[in-house]
């Protein structure tokens, strides 16, 4: 047992470390590492409460929450809609081919993080446009857990300040993770199952945070994202690996 919980709760850490530092990246380290370790519903699944509580205490900790949910209210609601109506769930998909798409989709966000790429959405767009990103990072939800693509480039592209913004992503993986658990529980994966575990890793993500938020004090911002796109890039490639050259997915 100690062997699977080790690697879970440093994982844990480490995502919260993470979140303290650049306010976003919990999930995508979490799902990105642990999938190489247990089988990726089990690993979302552990992901819900720790994500939840973590967004929840980021979302309301900031201000202008009411105009903020008024303007990405439509975001909000494809993005639920997307995730549990999707065709293909986590649970009945082929475990490779989940992993697969989580390691491209890893890489690629990587690499746009990397190129400090950036798009600007005019407010004519924002209408239609925002229901539609919604609904593609819910099947997406669905599919692998993780929906920074095409969420976090698209939030990036609105011109919020960095606080506002920080704020975005937290009322967007606030409702992305309360939509996968239904998702998970549609599909009868037990979201809440292990409530110690989910504990376990939710004192682990709370502990990383202040440790994330002193280095962010310490070391450039710009340093640090860009170690953790280098290091998302890594988990991507090694997932993808995995995936094409060894034949099944065996998780101790």
């Amino acid at each position: 047992m100690t062997e699977i919980w080790l690697p879970v709760l440093l994982t844990f850490l480490v995502g919260g470390l993470v979140k303290g530092a650049v306010g976003l990246g919990m999930p995508t380290v979490v799902l990105g590492v642990l999938s190489a370790y247990i089988p990726l519903p089990q690993a979302a699944a552990l992901l819900v409460i720790p994500s939840l509580v973590t967004n929840i205490w980021q979302l309301i900790s900031g201000g202008n929450l009411t105009s903020l949910v008024s303007r990405l209210a439509p975001l909000a609601v494809g993005l639920a809609l997307g995730t549990v109506l999707a065709p293909i769930g986590m649970a009945t998909v082929d475990a490779k081919f989940a992993t697969r798409g989580l390691g491209l989709m890893l890489m690629v966000y990587a690499i746009i993080g990397l190129s400090a790429a950036r798009f600007i959405i005019r407010p004519s767009l924002e209408l239609w446009l925002s229901p539609l990103i919604g609904i593609i990072a819910g099947l997406v939800n669905a599919a692998t857990g993780l929906f920074v693509m095409p969420v976090v480039p698209y939030l990036q592209s609105l011109e919020f300040n960095k606080d506002e913004l920080v704020q975005a992503l937290a009322l967007c993986f606030t409702v992305g993770a309360l939509a996968l658990a239904f998702r998970l529980h549609q599909d009868e994966v037990p979201v809440f199952g292990d409530m110690s575990g989910s504990a376990l890793a939710l004192i682990a993500a709370l502990l990383g945070m202040p440790i994330g938020k002193l280095l962010r004090a310490r070391v450039s911002e710009r340093v640090f994202r860009t170690s953790f796109y280098y290091c998302l890039l890594a988990i991507g490639g090694f997932l993808l690996l995995k995936t094409f050259f060894v034949s099944g997915l065996a998780y101790g």
